[in-house]
């Protein structure tokens, strides 16, 4: 494996066109979502290598999984990616912005993921599309919200992964567009770390919210049982 190709148990992904290379926020998001209603149409919004759509792929029997990409390398890497998996024949990328592709498609999905830009800090690096990838700007959370209230089925969920610090401002923009939080995954690094991300499941149902914690690591390298849980079907090394 290396920096340009990242091997998980049972596809590849080659990740050298892409700003934003494999990391924990979309491995964890992609094995935490659930897949309890069955989906048979599934959307993955602003796919990059496309990694989350092929964990799904492998998660799952649904016979529609779209992506949409807004970025030139990044489409390509992510067709590219899907066109090599063991699941080619389910798997389609747009390459739209999500704007664009709201208005345009009228399809709706069972199930909507999202590992979205959210670096909203005011520096911006020499590199655009590392840019474009990584800060809110590109893809505002009210854009993102109220695009999967429109893309989203009746009965379906939208499972996406935040910054902590932006869990309220973002359950707040949620409801406006009558989606609630369902389930809820805080995730810290160590036992000792602070909260770094929320795992988040939206529908439009309202009901109690289900709350779990998941810690990475006891010490560094030494990972606990319950993040080997998650991720021993993808990761080698689990």
């Amino acid at each position: 494996m290396t920096i340009h190709r990242f091997n998980f148990k049972k596809f590849q992904v080659n990740q050298d066109k892409c700003a934003m290379k494999i990391g924990t926020d979309g491995v964890l998001l992609g094995a935490w979502a659930s897949l309890d209603k069955n989906p048979f149409s599934i959307l993955d919004i602003g796919a990059g290598t496309g990694v989350l759509s092929l964990m799904i792929a492998q998660r799952s029997y649904a016979e529609i999984i779209d992506a949409i990409e807004i970025d030139d390398n990044a489409y390509e890497q992510c067709v590219e990616n899907f066109e090599q998996s063991p699941w080619a024949d389910r798997l389609f990328c747009y390459h739209a912005s999500l704007e664009e592709f709201a208005e345009e498609i009228e399809d709706k999905y069972d199930l909507i993921i999202c590992n979205p830009p959210f670096y909203s800090e005011n520096y911006k690096t020499e590199n655009p599309q590392r840019d474009l990838a990584r800060f809110q700007d590109a893809m505002p959370f009210n854009q993102l919200l109220e695009s999967v209230s429109k893309l989203l089925s009746s009965n379906g969920n939208f499972s996406v992964v935040i910054p902590f610090k932006e869990k309220d401002k973002f359950f707040e923009l949620a409801k406006t567009n009558n989606l609630f939080p369902n389930k809820l995954l805080h995730v810290r690094g160590t036992p000792l770390s602070e909260i770094k991300r929320c795992l988040i499941m939206f529908s439009f149902e309202e009901k109690k919210l289900d709350i779990n914690e998941l810690v990475i690591e006891n010490s560094r390298h030494k990972y606990t049982d319950d993040y080997r849980e998650l991720t021993k079907k993808f990761y080698i090394k689990m």
